[in-house]
């Protein structure tokens, strides 16, 4: 039987390598955009005025669902708590 390693769950679920460098990406912003929520102790009535959202959606980001954000609206939620996007490309892991 041959065993496969994978870097996260979400490389192991995706049907390609870019699906899950997508999946990657929004949990990175998702899991950035809670810390600033948290670290500022806002309630999600807050959180949701400031990112630019309904607070049904910050309820959603705050139970991790990342099935339900796109990039975009991540990079949205982003800038509007003044938050600038970095992008880097680096080269691949190889599977072991």
């Amino acid at each position: 039987m041959e065993q496969h390693t994978f870097e996260t769950a979400f490389h192991a679920t995706a049907k390609s390598p870019a699906e899950a460098a997508r999946k990657v990406a929004r949990a990175e912003l998702m899991t950035q955009i809670e810390d600033i929520i948290r670290e500022n102790r806002w309630t999600q009535a807050e959180a949701a005025r400031r990112c630019g959202v309904t607070q049904p959606r910050i309820n959603l980001l705050l139970a991790h669902r990342f099935d339900k954000f796109s990039l975009d609206s991540l990079f949205r939620m982003a800038v509007n708590l003044g938050r600038r996007i970095q992008i880097t490309l680096s080269e691949e892991k190889e599977a072991a």
